[in-house]
């Protein structure tokens, strides 16, 4: 699902630097990147997850900084260059600072990163005067992604690339259509909650929850006929409490729902609701990230949150729309 909260990549030229400078808010301080060492670099990031493949490093030592993700999107792109851009005599990349800003909360199961990538795929794309199609930009980020989450799925990827309700089956993405009356459309009963950032990341997890149950078949195929029911609900804009707290009891059972953000679904139950983790949750510590929460009793939910005065929340509205070049941008390039 594609939430309507925005990441913002953007490039500025800066002359004579010899390289590229990022400024990513919120995620890192400014870090400075050698072209001369991109090609170094990716290779030396291919290795670590090479190594990861083999069992000889878990998957939250392959990138070294917050910014190395971003930076090796833009490298996976170095086959493209140089090419003439499509307003520009010159050759690309040239020296200047990639930035970013955001509003959604990083690192908590929202698919951040992965955004990131996108929009520095399709920022790069238009710069190069190379755009690609939907499917093209889709195996792009699934295949960067693969350095943050190792075998993780490619749902993140499908969200911010296809945006709108996916399902994501294998390799397979299957576009599920509502419509502008749609509760997730108007934001009707739906919310996030962020219950704070994990400190396991979303690889971790996944290597913990592949190590303990990877081999459970009859849990992993109830975990299909929930997501196959919660589908079908979705899809006629139905009743989901049911299925979102049968899905909320199977991550508790694989390991990944912290106590605090048991205890806070145990709360919106009691409210007549459901909450579930929104992305891979916890291995370690007392933080799950963002939870989903779906409540018809708009006042029961504005109660519920005076008891946690700290946390942020907000109605959940899906984006119909994937990563895209803003209308800001289009005429920053026309203008060049």
């Amino acid at each position: 699902m594609a939430v309507q909260h925005f990441t913002e990549v953007t490039f500025t030229p800066l002359h004579k630097t010899g390289g590229l400078f990022t400024a990513f808010e919120s995620l890192s301080p400014s870090a400075f990147y050698p072209f001369e060492a991109l090609r170094g670099f990716k290779e030396g990031l291919d290795r670590r997850f090479e190594e990861f493949m083999r069992g000889d490093m878990p998957v939250q030592k392959i990138l070294q900084r917050p910014d190395d993700l971003a930076v090796y999107t833009l490298t996976s792109l170095l086959p493209m260059i140089p090419v003439p851009g499509a307003t520009s005599k010159r050759r690309l990349p040239v020296p200047g600072q990639l930035s970013s800003k955001t509003d959604m909360p990083l690192g908590a199961g929202m698919g951040s990163s992965a955004a990131v990538v996108a929009a520095t795929v399709v920022l790069y794309e238009h710069l190069l005067g190379r755009p690609q199609s939907v499917e093209e930009r889709f195996e792009k980020v699934r295949f960067c992604e693969r350095l943050q989450h190792g075998k993780g799925s490619a749902i993140d990827a499908s969200a911010v690339v296809y945006g709108g309700l996916n399902r994501v089956e294998g390799d397979t993405v299957q576009p599920i259509h509502i419509g502008p009356d749609h509760s997730l459309s108007r934001a009707d009963g739906w919310y996030w909650v962020q219950l704070g950032t994990p400190l396991s990341k979303t690889g971790e997890c996944v290597a913990r929850v592949r190590e303990r149950h990877g081999s459970d078949t009859a849990l992993w195929r109830e975990f299909g006929e929930v997501t196959t029911r919660l589908e079908g609900i979705i899809a006629e804009d139905g009743d989901p409490t049911d299925v979102l707290r049968q899905n909320h009891g199977l991550l508790q059972r694989i390991g990944v729902v912290p106590q605090p953000a048991a205890r806070f679904a145990t709360a919106v139950e009691a409210l007549g609701g459901a909450a579930k983790i929104s992305g891979a949750g916890a291995v370690r510590g007392e933080a799950a990230g963002v939870m989903l929460v779906y409540l018809e009793d708009e006042g029961a939910m504005a109660k519920l949150m005076e008891a946690y005065p700290e946390r942020r929340w907000e109605p959940l509205r899906v984006s119909l729309e994937g990563a895209h070049l803003s209308g800001e941008a289009r005429v920053a390039l026309s203008a060049e």
